[in-house]
């Protein structure tokens, strides 16, 4: 019996003991096509730069707390990522994963406008069926009731919009653009409900992760959810732990719809798994309030800016840049959902292919033209995890899609050095999950 306590007890997993690009070994040597650890392995699972980073900054210096020292690897990582970042995003402060980073996203915010005088602003508007981490500051932003529920009584007061999902709340004879104004324009009137004075931040995923199914916004959305937030003074946080470093095409995501948030959280690719690091990025006006302030953040983690963790992220965004590979997921996640239109694009149960980059979901329906969800007793997304693995396949399919209890979706987030033919190969084993369970 394992001592392990795993996030499924009634689960027998293999055991992970080797890694080939974009594969897992077991101990019983079956090799898995990795395109669902939750966008964690861009650069799949040997990468020789980055596992040389990680020993060399062993041997030198393991940790050192950052109440006392800085370190030369956080130093150099800070500075590429500002090198690249949008906007006037110019500090960063690291974490140890994408929960961290939006919880000190949230107190950061608060704590600015402490700073400048503005004590009243307390308010997170985030949007329905997002996902923003486990903690609970983080879980109380996360619009996912399903994730939410047992928690309830013990999360923060806030306050959720519609998300911006196109294939499911989009109304008949509307076009996309009239819709995004639509629900972006949603944020404005909560905004004047709670009270503008009272509003702190509103933060969003670029692309829905886990609990959509990689659902981007309609162009222009986010333009307009920026317009609301300079007017009211509201910060805006994006969320790119999931969609962020090259995962959509952009070494930021929101890069693509021509927009900079005040704060941005990044985790899962920064690290791309060789080591467990996030980070949260503000403006030099936000820093500034607090480094002419009080001088001090009220928030911090025994392993922030940890050496190891850092020297391995920026072995990963060299990598990341050097190669140009997040234009390179663009390229090849337009072939993966060509791919995927091809064999499941007429699938009777396939309701939607959507995504962006290498970062694409499937939603499955009981009734294609209605687009009706499966009965979620029938725990559609489960079974075809365990179909899957047994074909080859670690994919990323989940429930509750559409309100945290209907809806089924697959997630696919495959590494970037992913060739055609290990595309054929994740398209014909997925087919064949599917197949097997509806």
């Amino acid at each position: 019996m394992s001592h392990v306590f795993p996030r499924h007890t009634k689960s027998d997993l293999p055991i992970a003991a080797g890694g080939d690009g974009c594969y897992l070994i077991d101990t019983q040597g079956r090799r898995y096509l990795d395109c669902g650890d939750a966008a964690v392995s861009c650069l799949g699972h040997s990468n020789p730069a980055v596992i040389r980073a990680v020993q060399e900054q062993v041997e030198k210096i393991a940790f050192a707390h950052t109440g006392f020292m800085t370190s030369e690897p956080a130093e150099a990582l800070a500075d590429l990522l500002v090198e690249h970042a949008p906007g006037d995003l110019n500090s960063v402060y690291f974490v140890s994963g994408g929960s961290e980073a939006t919880e000190a996203a949230i107190k950061l915010a608060r704590q600015y406008y402490l700073e400048i005088g503005q004590p009243e602003r307390r308010h997170v508007i985030a949007r329905r069926q997002s996902y923003h981490g486990n903690t609970l500051g983080a879980l109380s932003a996360g619009g996912n009731a399903w994730r939410r529920a047992q928690f309830a009584p013990m999360l923060i007061d806030m306050t959720h919009i519609a998300p911006c999902y196109e294939y499911a709340e989009k109304s008949e004879g509307e076009s996309s653009h009239d819709y995004g104004q639509r629900v972006a324009n949603e944020l404005e009137a909560e905004i004047l409900r709670l009270g503008p004075e009272t509003v702190m931040a509103f933060m969003a995923e670029p692309v829905v992760g886990a609990t959509l199914g990689a659902v981007p916004a309609v162009e222009g959305y986010f333009k307009r959810i920026r317009e609301i937030c300079d007017q009211y003074g509201v910060l805006l946080i994006l969320d790119e732990v999931m969609c962020g470093m090259g995962r959509t095409g952009h070494l930021f995501a929101c890069d693509h719809d021509r927009v900079a948030p005040d704060i941005l959280c990044i985790a899962k690719g920064l690290g791309a798994g060789y080591q467990p690091i996030g980070a949260m990025m503000c403006t030099g006006r936000i820093y500034d309030a607090i480094r002419d302030g009080s001088g001090f953040f009220q928030h911090g983690h025994t392993y922030i800016g940890h050496p190891v963790a850092t020297a391995a992220a920026l072995a990963v965004i060299r990598e990341l840049t050097g190669r140009d590979l997040p234009a390179r997921a663009g390229v090849m996640g337009e072939k993966l959902q060509s791919a995927l239109e091809a064999a499941l694009g007429q699938h009777p149960n396939v309701g939607d292919v959507r995504g962006r980059g290498l970062f694409r979901g499937i939603e499955l329906v009981a009734d294609r033209d209605s687009k009706t969800p499966f009965d979620p007793a029938l725990g559609v997304a489960g079974k075809i995890k365990k179909a899957a693995l047994a074909e080859g396949l670690i994919c990323y399919p989940m429930s509750g899609t559409r309100d945290g209890r209907m809806g089924d979706h697959i997630l696919l987030a495959p590494p970037f050095i992913i060739e055609e033919a290990q595309i054929d190969e994740l398209v014909g084993k997925l087919s064949k999950a599917i197949s097997a369970v509806i």
